[in-house]
């Protein structure tokens, strides 16, 4: 199971140093860079909002080592009760909701579920997951791809995708990656029009109005809307994860510095205090 040692929100940035401590820089009004105290952790998700909400409280959720999960800020609809959360091996967090993937293949869900984003009780056999503002997707086993919630721009139209290996879910569009580092797109276009030409990838990340893409060499491309200069990657070099929030991406180098681009409207890209660990 891949884990994500970055996590990009709407106003904040999250990072999973490598012995398992977490540090966060970015908005705090609900509390969601509150991750000093943690330890064991491996992965990190943080809540997605997309630039026109009417808030940008969000939250962050911590994957522990023993399968547990820690969770801060904004829970006005239970998305951080994940306290009884067990034998979990992969977590997502959306607008107000959040997924974890327990390691016999089923999912658990807490919070929002207006748009029936958790609506996944029956999935099966799930072996990576991600959420968007209103929706959530799957890979399964076999390559195949599932979706839930909310599918105004089509966003949830994945049923027949196959050989895919990892999905990345955006406000309205949703990625997918193929086994042969091509990438798949459903939503709307100007999120991630050009991605079908992208080749020689091995991690996607869908942002709220963007999409990013890292490639084999350590190279960064980028798609979509740019407005906050989110997509100004081109230079970003021996990268070896990413993660895309509301306007701003960021990327780990291979020597534990970080690397930020895109909306510092509260301090987001201040990844300078993140350590190298």
């Amino acid at each position: 199971m891949t884990h994500a040692p970055l996590a990009a929100g709407r106003r904040h940035t999250v990072r999973c140093l490598p012995d398992g401590r977490v540090v966060a820089v970015g908005a705090d009004g609900a509390g969601e860079c509150r991750v000093s105290q943690w330890r064991g952790v491996v992965s990190v998700a943080a809540g997605s909002v997309h630039v026109a909400a009417n808030t940008g409280r969000s939250h962050t959720l911590g994957l522990r080592s023993d399968g547990t999960v820690l969770a801060c800020g904004w829970n006005a609809q239970g998305q951080c009760d994940v306290q009884e959360w067990r034998d979990v091996v992969a977590i997502a967090a959306g607008w107000r909701f959040s997924v974890g993937l327990r390691s016999d293949g089923t999912l658990m869900t807490t919070g929002r579920d207006v748009e029936g984003q958790r609506q996944v009780d029956h999935w099966r056999e799930i072996t990576g997951i991600s959420c968007g503002d209103w929706h959530t997707v799957a890979v399964r086993a076999d390559g195949s791809v599932c979706a839930a919630g909310n599918n105004a721009a089509g966003q949830c139209e994945v049923q027949d995708w196959h050989r895919v290996r990892a999905v990345s879910a955006g406000y309205l569009h949703t990625l997918g990656l193929l086994e042969n580092g091509t990438v798949l797109a459903a939503g709307r276009p100007e999120f991630w029009a050009g991605v079908e030409h992208w080749i020689e990838i091995t991690t996607v990340a869908a942002g709220s109005y963007h999409s990013v893409g890292l490639r084999a060499d350590g190279t960064v491309v980028a798609a979509g809307k740019s407005a906050a200069g989110q997509c100004d990657v081109g230079r970003w070099h021996d990268i070896v994860a990413i993660a895309a929030g509301a306007a701003h991406t960021v990327g780990l180098r291979a020597n534990g510095g970080v690397v930020a681009t895109g909306s510092n409207s509260h301090g987001q890209l201040e990844v300078g205090a993140c350590p190298a660990g």
